[in-house]
């Protein structure tokens, strides 16, 4: 039975979604009906379809108590809206259904699990939260919450684990039938931890392990952890908060992680090796995977950062969207992100250059939009004449790109060799905040070129480095007639282009 809660959110969906345009969506990035989103929650196949939910507030453009929104879509870009599933509607729960995850089970159903936040009021006038994980189960489009929830709570955290912050349970199957469930705590130390849990049949667990915590270095509390095996290796995948600045690859604030390492199921021990950033842009956080019918890890996460999420653009009708659904592979011990492989079957006309030279500002014809798809190679010139630097020898100190270009417009990425960085700069985008608009990257050129993948779409733009080695994502809200790009280098290059159009029927 639907609850009074629910159907409410459900019938302000549907009315209000009606006075947004098309036109003031992006056209493959998935966004909420109406309002607020922040993570993608239960990315999973399910019935043979794709079933994405996300952190849903459909009452106002910022975070209110949480629901669950709900999409589906057969080839990761076309998603079909469905009702709302969740809303905050039962006393274990009733300050915000959080993030979780969800898989089919053998019986048909489609299970979600999920952490429910109470709020309780104490003798002193304080609050104390509570933070537990419940399940629900439906059939792709309505859902029904487990009697029994919670299903784990205070008495199933180990010692020095902290219930308040007890969240966003990723759950799978193993192929013996058992469950597994990684979820994210604080620790009294001021530490945030990966905890292993099990069960038999999803509903009665047991603690296993803690995996990894953060000990004082990756930040203090993580957020959405997922845990899988990809190329030998097994990846715990965080986003933490309160991380402390590296170099270029962690910048202050909330951040994302792939921790990869080795595993021992029998003892669930995680042995951690090596640790980088997922996403090194503006905008990236709480990523999520599912596993393709083929076979292939995908992921999507926020196209959003917390701190700018305050900032909500005048006039907007709703706020927040999700990224491009990226596969993942490892090459060289690193995670590699790429667009998912179904977005090509999205592309239209082509322009392609080859051997460009670049020294002043210039455009090229067929080469402009907003809705794109584009691989930009910037050339290594070995010349004699080419002047010295750390990759060897240079025609140019700086190499731009301008895209979303037009007037006082643009938003730029700029590649500079002698310092192997490349800079994302939405200063001049028009989002007029004073928060964080630039964000340098450390890259290394790859047989004799830097290499880099930029798909646009309307209200954001990501950028792939080097064949998927490096991720860097931004939104942004230049006026849509903004579409000119334009390329420049300090000194001379050499650029090689392929620029296709993104066309979608829906």
């Amino acid at each position: 039975m639907t609850s009074e809660c629910l159907q409410k959110a459900r019938n302000f969906e549907e009315e209000h979604m009606k006075r947004i345009h098309p036109d003031e969506r992006p056209c493959y990035h998935m966004t909420g009906g109406v309002g607020w989103i922040n993570d993608p929650n239960g990315f999973s196949l399910y019935k043979g379809e794709y079933h994405l939910f996300y952190q849903y507030h459909p009452y106002s453009n910022e975070w209110g108590p949480m629901h669950w929104g709900h999409v589906k879509s057969r080839d990761l870009i076309a998603w079909e809206r469905l009702p709302v599933v969740m809303a905050p509607d039962e006393d274990y729960d009733k300050d915000g259904c959080f993030s979780g995850s969800a898989l089919e089970l053998a019986d048909g159903k489609h299970l979600i699990m999920y952490t429910a936040v109470q709020q309780v009021a104490k003798d002193d006038g304080t609050t104390e939260q509570f933070q537990t994980q419940c399940m629900a189960l439906g059939d792709g489009v309505n859902y029904t919450k487990y009697s029994g929830n919670p299903v784990i709570s205070k008495d199933q955290l180990p010692k020095g684990g902290l219930i308040a912050d007890f969240r966003d349970p990723k759950i799978w199957q193993e192929e013996d039938g058992t469950f597994y469930s990684v979820i994210v705590d604080m620790l009294e130390d001021g530490n945030g931890a990966a905890l292993l849990y099990k069960s038999t049949d999803a509903f009665h667990w047991e603690y296993c392990a803690m995996l990894d915590s953060s000990d004082g270095k990756l930040g203090n509390m993580w957020e959405c952890p997922d845990f899988f095996e990809l190329g030998q290796k097994q990846l715990l995948l965080v986003s933490p908060m309160a991380m402390k600045p590296d170099g270029n690859e962690f910048h202050v604030g909330h951040g994302t992680a792939a921790i990869i390492g080795a595993y021992d199921k029998k003892t669930y021990t995680f042995t951690r090796e090596y640790v980088h950033a997922i996403d090194s842009g503006i905008d990236f956080y709480a990523p999520q995977t599912t596993v393709t019918p083929d076979g292939r890890r995908v992921m999507i996460g926020w196209m959003q950062a917390w701190t700018n999420s305050k900032f909500v653009p005048e006039g907007v009708k709703y706020f927040g969207q999700l990224s491009v659904p990226r596969e993942l592979t490892m090459r060289g011990g690193r995670l590699i992100q790429n667009p998912v492989r179904e977005l090509e079957n999205y592309r239209g006309e082509l322009a392609a250059y080859t051997d460009v030279p670049v020294s002043k500002e210039v455009s090229l014809k067929g080469v402009s939009g907003r809705v794109l798809d584009m691989t930009v190679h910037i050339h290594m010139d070995e010349s004699p004449a080419a002047a010295d630097t750390s990759e060897g020898k240079q025609s140019f100190n700086s190499f731009m790109i301008k895209l979303a270009c037009g007037g006082e417009y643009y938003t730029s990425l700029c590649y500079t060799p002698g310092t192997s960085t490349l800079r994302m700069d939405r200063s001049h985008s028009g989002y007029l905040y004073d928060i964080v608009h630039s964000r340098d990257i450390k890259v290394t050129p790859r047989d004799g070129e830097l290499k880099l993948r930029i798909l646009l779409d309307r209200y954001s733009m990501e950028v792939f480095i080097n064949d998927g080695e490096q991720a860097a994502s931004l939104t942004l809200y230049t006026p849509q007639s903004a579409d000119g790009i334009t390329f420049c280098a300090e000194g001379a290059a050499r650029i090689s282009v392929e620029k296709y159009e993104l066309r979608f029927p829906f």
